[in-house]
Order: structure tokens, then C-alpha cells, then sequence
């Protein structure tokens, strides 16, 4: 099912902004991110993000991303924002002339992580796939919107019945930058149940 991304909701609106049912522009304003805490020992919370609401328990969510990034986190991706303390995203955030981090951060109970991989910084358009299984999640990446790649599986504590998730746009310092998301969809769980060891019996 395609997405009408007129349909979407923000949090925290940014000033400038186009959106179609099949297109969303964001041009992204200073300082704004989403972290929490670990490391950097400081919160920030004021990216924008436009989602849907769901309670469905399995599904796919897929987008593709084109960005002109050009300062060190400069960031687009998918996130699935609950509330301040309690959110995952996944982005390609620009680091350098040389190097971009494809990466993702899990945030539970306000407290963040992030993992990534370097990728070279001529890379300009990327798909994510984000997947429900009831409150565990798995994020891919594409760069071709047909072959995809495991980034992270996590369980987030608080997803347990409706959930909130969609694109974000952002540059952490001072920066901006255009953000494109295009064809976005949402499709069964591509993300299939497992098939080896069978689950521990509950005691």
C-alpha cells in the first residue's frame, strides 16, 4: 500500500517544508537532533518528524531518502518516535568529505545507543526498511530499493500496542540541508518469523 504522505503527522513542524502524497521535502534548521543522554551526556530533542499512527503488530515500512548533506551530522532517516525517552531511528549522517555513518540509535527508557558502519560520502539516495513484529523491530537498508540489508534488530519496552513511525530530517550543528523522501509504502511483514531454535517455555 502506498503511502498519501499528506496523511502523516508532525512533531515539531520546521519551518520549511513541502508535502504531496507522494513526496515530502524537508530543509532542516541548525541544531536540531534526537539523542539521548549516554556518552555525550547531554538530551536533545527538537528534530523534526513525520509519522503515521498504527497498531498494527506486523508490517513493513519502506523509503527512499535523497539528501545533500555536506556537515558532520547532517542526518535523514526512518524513526519511530513514542515519546522523548523512548524511540529508534536510522539515517545516513554525513561525518565528512571522505566518510558518511549508515547507522541506526535505539533509545529505551531515555537512554540512547547507536551502531554504524562507514560508507563513502558520494553516496546521495538510500532506502530504509523499518519492520513490526509486535514489539520487536528490524531496520534495513537498500541501495537499489530491491535487495536489503540487516542493520538492527531491538525490542523497545514501551511499543506494545500503537505505534507512532516515519521520516525525520535534521543537522546537529550549524547546518541545513534538503532532505527527499519519495516512495513510500507500507507491505506484509518482510521480516519473517524465525525458523531455528524454538523459543524458550515460559516457567
Amino acid at each position: 500500500m502506498k503511502v498519501n504522505a499528506k496523511e502523516m503527522k508532525w512533531i515539531r513542524e520546521p519551518k520549511q517544508y513541502e508535502v504531496t502524497e507522494d513526496k515530502v521535502e524537508i530543509i532542516t534548521e541548525p541544531h536540531t537532533d534526537l539523542w539521548q543522554r549516554t556518552y555525550y551526556h547531554f538530551r536533545n530533542d527538537n528534530a523534526p518528524v513525520l509519522q503515521l499512527e498504527t497498531g498494527e503488530q506486523f508490517f513493513s515500512f519502506v523509503v527512499k531518502t535523497d539528501f545533500d548533506t555536506k556537515v558532520r551530522y547532517d542526518q535523514s532517516g526512518i524513526v519511530m518516535y513514542l515519546d522523548s525517552d523512548n524511540w529508534l531511528k536510522a539515517s545516513m549522517e554525513f561525518e565528512n568529505d571522505q566518510i558518511q555513518r549508515l547507522g541506526s540509535v535505539v533509545t529505551n527508557n531515555g537512554y540512547s545507543d547507536w551502531s554504524s558502519v562507514d560508507v563513502d560520502a558520494s553516496v546521495k539516495s538510500i532506502w530504509f526498511r523499518f519492520s513490526r513484529r509486535e514489539d520487536d523491530f528490524c531496520i534495513e537498508n537498500s541501495v537499489d530499493g530491491v535487495n536489503f540489508k540487516q542493520m538492527r534488530i531491538c525490542h523497545m519496552f514501551h511499543a506494545k500496542e500503537k505505534i507512532n513511525f516515519g521520516i525525520y530530517a535534521c543537522s546537529a550543528e550549524d547546518s541545513s540541508f534538503k532532505a527527499t523522501f519519495t516512495d513510500m509504502e507500507i507491505t506484509e511483514c518482510k521480516w519473517l518469523a524465525h525458523d531455528g531454535q524454538a523459543p524458550d517455555e515460559e516457567i
